[in-house]
């Protein structure tokens, strides 16, 4: 297993990457069509505003798994 390097602050050093699911309520395979192109942004956007990075994702039919990267604060 490769190690990813780890990101620094400025009196720290850490890894710290979260897996994070989304489930729409019953698992409704509503993540298609028009609301589907637009879910990649808005995931990034809100990341971004947490000062955090979604290191891998996928949209799926019915939910969308992802992995975090967020700094320790």
């Amino acid at each position: 297993i490769l190690m990813d390097r780890p990101a620094s602050l400025s009196h720290t050093t850490w890894v710290c990457k979260y897996p994070v699911v989304l489930i729409p309520k019953y698992r409704r395979r509503t993540l298609y069509g028009q609301l589907r192109r637009h879910l990649g942004e808005v995931f990034h956007d809100l990341a971004r505003r947490k000062e955090s990075t979604i290191e891998e994702g996928h949209l799926l039919s019915d939910h969308v798994p992802m992995l975090i990267a967020i700094p320790p604060k």
